[in-house]
């Protein structure tokens, strides 16, 4: 890997240490040179390889937890040199024409063919009909298709990837449930509410976002924000940058009167009072090629998270070419006049 791009992954393991070390953390996030590997809460897996050097290409192999289930392969090709046209890969003995789009996926029959020779050979391309080409890098895949298994339980089980054996196939772990998050949409604002951020900002501990933000000394009461969650609570937001690409907030959820007593959260990014979600993407490059993101909802009580995503390679893709939860749940929007139900 690039030494760059080394750098690069280790600033973004770095931006999002805070939040990994929280309860709920996905169960599996590894690389290895142009591979890596995210499985989230529900053992699903996704690896995703890249090229290099050269113009961008991906491949995604998804998996869900289980005995006997199947493998899920798609491509993707980026930069500005366009791949038009029907698309052909060709990795080892294995060629497989007419892909589609911009991210086409293989079919059960062309992942039984394209599968073995992934596993034996050093690159694979993917060539347009005009001829031009991306070169896939298959180092590190053995690696990450193996800590695939081994995450899903599959070492040694006839439907492993990597290390095949005789272990029956019952014994591969079953996928884990999604969690259901009751999300209460937040009240309507209120007459007034403007005017609470002077009156609580004087009881706020500001020592408690010295973690993910900068220079605090110099804030004041009108850079404090005031959402209307409930009838008699209210978050507080107060941005700060971190980095040269990112900014994010630090909340608190308070009452609205004395004693306002407001208590600092896990979750930071921004508020969307539509969902009553708060969500943070930390980007390594100005391009976000290689980003994570978090997000969070109101349960009534407080926020609780819902989703995670990681991209630790920096390959070239603007925003990133895959979606590689780290944590996924279900979110079920209740009305403000719901009761929260009990953790």
């Amino acid at each position: 890997m690039k030494p760059a791009c080394v750098a690069a992954a280790l600033s973004l393991a770095a931006l999002s240490a805070l939040s990994a070390a929280a309860a709920d953390k996905a169960p599996v996030s590894f690389s290895h040179n142009d591979w890596e590997l995210a499985c989230d809460n529900t053992r699903t897996c996704r690896a995703a390889g890249y090229q290099q050097d050269g113009e961008p290409v991906s491949m995604r192999i998804t998996r869900k937890a289980g005995p006997g289930t199947t493998v899920d392969i798609a491509l993707q090709a980026g930069g500005e040199d366009e791949l038009k046209g029907p698309l052909r890969l060709k990795v080892g003995k294995a060629t497989v024409s007419g892909l589609e789009g911009g991210s086409p996926s293989l079919d059960a029959n062309q992942v039984r063919t394209v599968l073995p020779e992934l596993l034996k050979s050093d690159d694979a391309t993917l060539t347009a009909g005009g001829g031009k080409k991306r070169v896939l890098s298959l180092s590190g895949l053995n690696a990450v298709l193996l800590k695939m298994d081994e995450a899903q339980g599959r070492v040694d089980t006839p439907g492993a990837l990597v290390r095949r054996g005789g272990k029956p196939e019952s014994s591969v772990l079953a996928a884990l449930p999604m969690p259901v998050v009751n999300a209460l949409k937040p009240v309507k604002a209120r007459p007034g509410d403007d005017a609470l951020a002077a009156r609580i900002f004087p009881s706020l501990k500001l020592s408690e976002a010295d973690g993910p933000c900068n220079s605090m000394d110099a804030v004041q009461a009108k850079s404090l924000q005031v959402h209307r969650l409930t009838d008699s609570k209210v978050l507080l937001s107060l941005e700060c940058s971190v980095g040269a690409y990112n900014s994010t907030s630090q909340l608190w959820i308070a009452s609205d009167k004395p004693p306002y007593a407001p208590s600092a959260l896990e979750a930071n990014g921004d508020f969307d009072d539509k969902d009553a979600s708060v969500s943070s993407v930390m980007r390594v490059r100005g391009i976000g090629d290689c980003v994570s993101s978090e997000t969070w909802h109101f349960d009534g009580k407080g926020f609780v998270r819902t989703g995670a995503t990681i991209d630790s390679l920096c390959r070239d893709f603007p925003g990133g070419a895959w979606n590689l939860p780290r944590y996924v749940s279900r979110v079920v929007n209740a009305t403000p006049s719901a009761t929260p139900s009990k953790p």
